[in-house]
């Protein structure tokens, strides 16, 4: 503690923003010192309750400085608990008290009693991991609103209507839907010419195939990142994507049907390729290697959770 003593405020303030949020609460119990530095709003800028599953409110409420910008907090969705993690309330108090709140990133959390229109109209960035949404969430009808990074998860109720609505309101610049199987081709048809100013896109376990990849190739030029893993998608479905001339990573998936020539065709296209990552299949990554002098190239036998 003496050793500790003897650092200047701003390392201090930059220790105690590295902590969990409970052992910032502890700090603050130590000397008048550290109270003033634990409780500084620039230590409270990101807060990370994912660790623990929260139980109630109370937690939440202590800890929503006027200068938060990140939450990250985990629900007890997958627990026996029927505690909720969010109410209408707390999320009107975190628009009221939190007015630079830009990232909310929720993980095991039951949504569907939580109106669309609590959501704090700051933010830029929704992240929701294994949640539950009801069907009227991202309504056309709601306010415009200002998302730029859309992260949905495992979130087995968010279906084509939820996608062509956030489409239609928000200006999304990164999209990444992995597990949502509800996710249709002809959602993502109907979607795409309304994410014309995506610069990176995510499709893993949706219903993506060649059709959608021929909707990419046609309206979203400015994408910089495409991952497609688990996908219907074939070798003929890659042709489209030859005209993004502007992607600098790509992550496909090998199997039956893609084929390695298909995929060495679609990054020798590609001049500004840099990172060529391969999942599933490793028969044909020689060939793609030797192939590709361009860009790095990376294998994963299989796609992560």
């Amino acid at each position: 503690q003496a050793v500790v003593s003897v650092l200047p405020d701003s390392v201090l303030l930059q220790i105690l923003a590295l902590l969990p949020p409970w052992d910032r609460l502890r700090a603050a119990g130590v000397c008048r010192r550290w109270r003033r530095l634990a409780l500084d709003r620039a230590v409270w800028k990101h807060v990370d309750l994912s660790q623990r599953r929260v139980w109630g409110t109370p937690l939440l409420r202590r800890v929503l400085p006027a200068g938060l910008s990140t939450l990250r907090a985990r629900g007890c969705l997958l627990s026996a608990s029927r505690q909720r993690l969010l109410s209408p309330a707390l999320l009107s108090a975190l628009g009221k008290r939190c007015p630079q709140l830009r990232c909310l990133a929720l993980s095991e959390t039951d949504l569907r009693r939580i109106p669309y229109a609590s959501v704090p109209a700051s933010l830029t960035a929704l992240e929701l991991r294994r949640c539950e949404l009801p069907i009227s969430w991202f309504h056309p009808m709601a306010p415009s609103g200002t998302l730029r990074r859309l992260l949905l998860h495992h979130v087995p109720a968010f279906a084509d209507w939820h996608l062509m609505a956030a489409s239609c309101q928000h200006p999304l610049r990164v999209l990444s839907l992995r597990g949502t199987h509800r996710v249709t081709e002809a959602g993502l048809l109907q979607a795409a010419p309304q994410l014309k100013g995506l610069r990176h896109l995510e499709l893993w376990g949706c219903g993506a195939g060649d059709a959608t990849m021929g909707a990419i190739g046609s309206h979203m030029k400015q994408l910089r990142v495409l991952e497609v893993v688990d996908c219907p998608v074939s070798s003929a479905g890659l042709g489209p994507l030859k005209s993004l001339q502007g992607l600098e990573r790509l992550c496909l998936e090998l199997g039956e049907k893609v084929a390695p020539k298909a995929v060495i065709a679609l990054a020798q296209a590609l001049p500004r390729l840099r990172e060529l990552q391969i999942v599933g299949a490793c028969s044909g990554m020689d060939e793609i290697r030797l192939s590709l002098s361009h860009c790095s190239c990376s294998h994963s036998p299989q796609a992560p959770d």
